[in-house]
């Protein structure tokens, strides 16, 4: 067996059990105003309900763009951009109202590249979930199974 083949069998496909319970705390934190590293509050509408819902993100900057990468092309907070095309973004006390654009595959492999570099603390979930290595090539690989979307502030009138 080949290292990458005992990595990739490491592999959950899915995500750790106690994330829901760091995520409440990570919110609770935010919303007193405590800054936690890459980590924003993301809001949107849910898909169905139209009722607000809310998961902690990393944002990473690439060539002065912000995006955030989704580490299932499933899960409930993707299909509510997908659905919406918007959110707000809360960073401590700091709120704003933002647009979120998906990149296609062929757009995504530059940014999925930088996220172990960016976001070094977030790379255990895709170990987990997608059985990879945290290196710039392997995270690149992801294009076709991790959305990734463009954040853009949005201007109220």
């Amino acid at each position: 067996m080949t290292e990458n083949q005992a990595h990739s069998e490491q592999a959950t496909g899915k995500l750790p059990s106690w994330l829901p319970a760091a995520n409440r705390v990570v919110a609770w934190l935010q919303r007193r105003g405590l800054k936690t590293g890459t980590i924003h509050i993301l809001t949107v509408p849910g898909r169905f309900s139209g009722e607000p819902r809310t998961t902690p993100v990393s944002i990473l900057t690439v060539a002065g763009v912000r995006h955030v990468v989704g580490g299932l092309e499933n899960a409930d907070w993707v299909q509510n951009v997908r659905a919406t095309g918007w959110g707000h973004l809360a960073y401590g006390r700091n709120e704003e109202k933002v647009s979120l654009i998906e990149l296609g595959v062929e757009q995504r492999g530059p940014i999925l590249r930088a996220f172990p570099t960016e976001v070094p603390h977030g790379t255990q979930f895709f170990e987990r979930v997608h059985g990879i290595k945290p290196t710039p090539d392997e995270f690149a690989s992801l294009a076709d199974r991790c959305p990734v979307f463009r954040v853009e502030s949005v201007t109220e009138r």
